[in-house]
């Protein structure tokens, strides 16, 4: 755990100089990812999927709205609910991020040796099982 959270601290930490507009925190980010991966999904369903308190998501969907990077908009069959898509500048702000993060790991990766790259790509697929395990525990 320590090493991937080194991980994603440090592509962040490189990747934020470039980005352009407002500074986001992670868990904002993650929102605007699923939501991004799930157009029109519900404040529930993304609590759900990123393991927060409905009223979490709602605060963060709230700073999201403010900041032109989230639409929300009625549930066309119940009125109460509300249906969430990410703005256009939002859609290119995750583009962008994902370029430039593939481009930063791919060089990185490129200055490793055959051994370490070899290593790496043997335990990805069982990380991704260790997700789906977690998940399902929950």
């Amino acid at each position: 755990m320590t090493a991937l959270s080194g991980l994603r601290r440090v592509v962040r930490q490189r990747l934020r100089p470039g980005v352009s507009g407002p500074p986001l925190r992670g868990a904002q980010v993650e929102l605007l990812q699923v939501v991004d991966a799930n157009p029109g999904i519900g404040v529930a369903a993304a609590a759900r999927a990123l393991h927060l308190a409905d009223n979490s998501v709602s605060t963060l969907v709230n700073q999201l709205v403010t900041a032109g990077l989230l639409n929300r908009e009625v549930h066309p069959h119940d009125r109460r609910a509300a249906r969430l898509r990410v703005t256009g500048a939002a859609h290119e702000r995750l583009d962008a991020w994902r370029r430039r993060r593939a481009a930063l790991v791919a060089e990185a990766i490129g200055a490793l040796s055959d051994a370490d790259v070899a290593a790496i790509e043997a335990a990805l697929p069982a990380l991704s099982r260790l997700v789906i395990s977690l998940e399902s525990a929950s």
